[in-house]
């Protein structure tokens, strides 16, 4: 009996629980429940969603190229685009025919067309500042690409390859071919580098010096021409024309009479081209050590036929995979991967840098490091 009676009773409360509960003030609660709890559902699924666009990458990216006039920016371009668009991104590719004011007309585009991150190498450093400036104000990240963004604050990152190594790999490569810490000397030297508004100059030029000089003040390296000074061996726009031409008056002014060439420095493969032109036309001696860089098809051709040294190899696949790398860790709001946080001081503070390695390309392994790795085909150096 007693049993009975509590079950009676607590069934009564239950009941006047639930009445209480179909009261106004009671629906009020319930309806700001709902409302909160559609509201988070709607929340987390539009978290969702991004979280799966992002993870599938996705979104505008702009890249800027200097030029299409030598063979390494296409390759760069290419490689660029092909990776980012593997990696679920759209890429407005513009090269800028080596032109500023038309660089800074696609970069201005890119932005109100709606990039969300910026890829640029830059034709000339010290002039995308203002521009640059406005990607900063709507907060569109930017890449420096291979050539480093001078003066300008708006840089998050800077890829490229180590420009200083670059410089000391082509200089140890000299010291070595000549032996020149054995050697007696004294050996002819030649040097020519690039465009002076490319930052990559101060390292090639400045990383090849460092090892060099030393030579130059012992007297075992001798330039006839005098022509030492970054400024004296410049070649504007880094034009195979420009240094063919300046090198046709070296070899005219300097090796009628007979002199022998020992050596050429050449900072890349365009401005080899034009040495190894000159040479061909102009000169009559042994033929010289001479250096490269970027290993382009027509400079692969002269290593091979014994007209080039070398060249170093900067293998845009790994340049391009890197900068994929930092983009995705950029635009899902992460820091991207660096190694380097003290060599490059743009003017506004160090950049945090990715650098690759390059390597040394000769006629004993372009084979290996060319061809066999799907770089070029076989048929491509016919």
């Amino acid at each position: 009996m007693k049993r009975r009676f509590l079950s009676v009773l607590l069934a009564g409360v239950l009941a006047v629980s639930m009445l209480a509960g179909c009261g106004g003030g009671s629906d009020d609660a319930a309806e700001t429940t709902t409302e909160t709890t559609d509201a988070a559902e709607t929340e987390d699924a539009a978290e969702d969603a991004d979280a799966a666009d992002t993870e599938a990458g996705g979104g505008l990216v702009g890249v800027s190229m200097p030029t299409q006039d030598l063979q390494r920016w296409n390759q760069d371009g290419s490689n660029m685009k092909a990776e980012l668009e593997a990696a679920g991104y759209t890429v407005e590719l513009q090269y800028a025919s080596n032109d500023i004011a038309t660089q800074v007309s696609q970069i201005e585009t890119m932005i109100t067309n709606g990039c969300e991150l910026l890829v640029i190498a830059s034709i000339d450093g010290d002039s995308l500042g203002t521009v640059l400036a406005q990607a900063k104000e709507q907060g569109i990240p930017v890449i420096a690409y291979d050539r480093l963004i001078m003066n300008s604050d708006a840089v998050t990152y800077y890829a490229t390859f180590d420009n200083y190594l670059v410089g000391q790999t082509q200089g140890q490569y000299i010291v070595d071919a000549l032996d020149l810490d054995n050697a007696e000397g004294p050996f002819n030297l030649e040097i020519v580098t690039g465009d002076p508004g490319d930052n990559n100059v101060n390292y090639f030029f400045g990383g090849a010096m460092d090892v060099l000089q030393p030579y130059i003040d012992e007297g075992k390296l001798v330039v006839p021409s005098g022509q030492m000074t970054k400024e004296e061996v410049a070649t504007a726009n880094w034009a195979t024309e420009t240094a063919q031409s300046r090198f046709e008056n070296i070899l005219s002014s300097y090796y009628a009479d007979g002199t022998q060439l020992d050596v050429v420095l050449a900072s890349n493969d365009s401005t080899a081209l034009g040495v190894a032109n000159a040479l061909a036309a102009n000169y009559t001696g042994e033929y010289p050590i001479l250096t490269g860089q970027d290993c382009d098809i027509a400079n692969v051709k002269n290593i091979v036929d014994g007209k080039q040294s070398m060249s170093v190899f900067k293998d845009t696949r790994t340049l391009a995979s890197q900068v994929v790398k930092m983009v995705e860790a950029v635009m899902q709001g992460g820091e991207a991967e660096v190694n380097d946080t003290e060599t490059y001081d743009n003017g506004t503070g160090v950049i945090p840098s990715y650098l690759c390695e390059p390597v040394i390309v000769d006629a004993s392994n372009y084979q290996e490091l060319l061809i066999d790795s799907g770089y070029y085909t076989e048929a491509d150096l016919q």
